[in-house]
């Protein structure tokens, strides 16, 4: 017999072999019957007392052991019983087994139609005393084959709720509201790379089809969960950014980016480069730093401006990999128990790389992944909340169609957090009530209970913020009726009397889910809602007498944590409706708004201007359009290279005004009057 035969039975031995789907059977099969009556055989043998010698004994044994394969009701028996057998097996019985191989070989290749009856003969010559053990034998094969399955789902059940628990309490935090906030700012690895949507929506060959193969000379990158590093990156050498833990308190950790003295230099260079208002400088400056953080994030906004999306996203990631390949070893993105603090300005940079490489995600389709980033954010810092996620994070759990998420979300953090003073908070949760209604498999019981849940809290919503209407019909190209619009209560006043954070809030929500509500399903139930909410105020109602007072006391100023975020939204209605104390100020893209109690941990030097004292006004008008101007030409305290590196940049400065100038004077056109002696002449001609 060849070597590939006797590989295959002892792979069949083992175990290892396809299941066979027809030998499978709960009840008595032929094959039973005739186990039953070699059984009896067995005891007329054992009071015969015949003894055999021990090889003999060796290979009935074995020929029990294949018998009890053949006949099995748990498809994991046969890999339990195969694993028992090489545990078992002895350094006696290793010689035995290619004998024992060859004997079942040629016993199958000559009696392929009749397994059963050469078996039977075989046993006979092959009993020895032992008869009493290979009963026990029998018994035990026989009560694992019944009871198998029963104990393999008792084991699957009990693993699964060890894992269950042993998750829940390494993740619980300790602190206060930790417990609610566990849900919901748990964050999952996979969940954080935008491709596991796309596949999802599109399949793993539509995503990853136009990936080139992998080269051998390619460059070795850490691999990381936010960003995949990219083949066109500069090589990635650490900047001199790094985090240590502060302190361990009730279970939270709390961590801190930190900038070594090199970077602090590279720092001040930006200041000085983001002053010049020459996007060039911070171009350069990138070219020997590639991988400084607020220069990644400051240029990414001119490329965002300049309409290159995909750069200005690049841009991003490599900042977002530079910020992962720093983090400390005990820092998790999925814990929930990792603060960063946002008065550091070492912190800060990382928030608002977060936050922009969440948007673009968003506009890229990617919603689920978006709102992963998203409870990121918000699990950095949940107590002030710097960037107010929580005005963000309905919008994204809607568009992932997360209902029973949002809805879970309002239930933990209503009491301690007040969401339902928060217009969209108020709005979503009762849009999350009416899509849990239209589902096709819910009960219609349960539709008919969640459909009337929602139409209760949108009508109580209308009630406490009626100014949220007229703008949102407007935005969604819908012409309200006439009793709506001529009624005092969705009127102009119900705008205009908003005290000024109420409108701010509005004209945020408004602007940014205005798409949420533009289906057809949905405009039909706002309408009822409406027409409901007018009915009550006309019959006085008390509870609108009561959100009357309430929006009188409440929303009379902002805290800067909301400012920060509408200037971040870029939503023009938004904008549009803050104070004069933040438009008045000037506004970096890579610190917007500062908190005013900030901790600094270093300072920037302070410039000093020579014969700053006696500047004429026309030095001051050149200063305010070039800030590194400087008509006195005096000597600075630099070294020589820096005295010609600035007077470098102070001529170029002026080659750019002049070539202004020049441009400014070339597109000043005057209008010829017409001519009447060619009447057909094109106008156009002259252009």
């Amino acid at each position: 017999m060849s070597t590939r035969a006797l590989r295959r039975l002892r792979g069949k031995q083992r175990g290892q072999e396809a299941l066979d789907l027809g030998d499978l059977s709960l009840g008595d099969s032929p094959e039973e019957q005739a186990d039953a009556e070699a059984e009896a055989e067995e005891e007329q043998l054992d009071t015969a007392n015949v003894s055999l010698p021990p090889e003999s004994k060796g290979s009935s044994r074995k020929g029990k052991k294949v018998k009890s394969q053949k006949n099995f009701s748990n498809i994991y028996e046969l890999i339990c019983d195969a694993e028992n057998e090489v545990e078992k097996m002895t350094p006696d019985e290793e010689p035995e087994k290619t004998d024992k191989n060859k004997r079942r070989a040629t016993g199958k290749n000559d009696h392929a139609g009749s397994e059963k009856p050469a078996e039977k003969d075989e046993e006979l010559p092959t009993k020895t005393g032992d008869g009493l053990k290979k009963k026990r034998k029998k018994k035990k094969t026989k009560g694992t084959a019944e009871n198998g399955q029963e104990a393999a789902a008792d084991n699957i059940d009990l693993l699964l709720e060890n894992l269950e628990q042993s998750n829940g309490l390494s993740l619980q935090s300790e602190d206060c509201g930790g417990s609610d906030r566990r849900s919901v700012l748990q964050v999952e690895h996979r969940n954080l790379n935008p491709e596991t949507e796309l596949k999802r929506y599109f399949g793993a060959r539509a995503v990853l089809g136009d990936q080139r193969p992998r080269q051998r000379n390619r460059q070795f990158h850490r691999s990381t969960w936010m960003t995949s590093p990219k083949e066109s990156w500069p090589r990635f050498s650490r900047p001199g950014i790094s985090m240590s833990l502060l302190e361990s308190k009730d279970g939270v950790q709390y961590f801190t980016f930190e900038h070594s003295r090199d970077y602090q230099q590279v720092q001040f260079k930006f200041f000085d480069a983001v002053e010049s208002m020459d996007p060039n400088n911070i171009v350069a400056l990138l070219q020997l730093n590639p991988y400084h953080i607020d220069s990644l994030l400051q240029l990414s906004d001119v490329c965002r401006i300049q309409e290159d999306q995909e750069m200005a996203r690049d841009l991003i990631e490599r900042a977002m990999y530079s910020f992962e390949c720093a983090f400390h070893p005990l820092f998790s993105l999925t814990s929930g128990t990792c603060r960063l603090d946002y008065l550091r300005p070492e912190n800060r940079a990382f928030y608002l790389a977060v936050y922009k490489h969440m948007m673009f995600l968003e506009k890229r389709g990617c919603p689920r992944t978006a709102l992963e980033y998203c409870k990121l954010i918000l699990s950095l810092d949940p107590d002030s909340d710097p960037l107010c996620m929580l005005l963000l994070i309905d919008f994204l759990t809607l568009r992932s169609r997360e209902y029973k998420s949002l809805l879970q979300l309002y239930q933990d953090w209503e009491e301690h957090r007040n969401l339902s003073q928060l217009p969209n908070f108020a709005f979503s949760t009762a849009l999350c009530h009416f899509h849990l209604s239209q589902q096709e498999d819910l009960d219609p019981e349960e539709s008919v209970k969640q459909r009337q849940e929602a139409s209760q809290m949108l009508q109580d919503t209308l009630i406490m913020f009626p100014g949220v209407l007229m703008p949102l019909l407007d935005l969604c190209t819908v012409q309200a009726d006439a009793t709506v619009t001529s009624h005092s209560f969705f009127g102009p006043k119900s705008q205009i009397g908003q005290p000024p954070a109420l409108a701010e809030l509005t004209a945020l929500y408004v602007g940014r889910t205005c798409s949420l509500w533009r289906e057809a399903t949905v405009m039909l139930w706002l309408e009822e809602s409406v027409k409901e909410v007018l009915r009550r105020v006309d019959a006085k109602d008390p509870h609108v007498e009561d959100c009357q007072n309430k929006r009188k006391q409440r929303y009379q100023s902002a805290p800067r944590n909301i400012h920060r975020h509408v200037l971040l939204s870029e939503i023009k209605e938004a904008t549009s409706s803050l104070p004069l104390e933040v438009t008045t100020q000037p506004v970096m893209g890579f610190d917007p708004l500062p908190p005013l109690d900030s901790v600094i941990s270093y300072t920037r030097p302070e410039r000093q201007h020579v014969g700053a004292a006696n500047e004429s006004t026309l030095s001051l008008f050149f200063r305010s359009l070039l800030p590194n101007f400087n008509l006195q030409g005096g000597p600075r305290l630099e070294d020589d290279m820096e005295v010609a590196r600035a007077g470098q940049e102070l001529n170029q400065e002026v080659n750019r005004l002049m070539v202004a100038m020049r441009d400014m004077l070339a597109n000043i056109r005057f209008q010829e009057p017409p001519r009447e002696d060619n009447p057909y002449r094109d106008e156009e001609e002259w252009d």
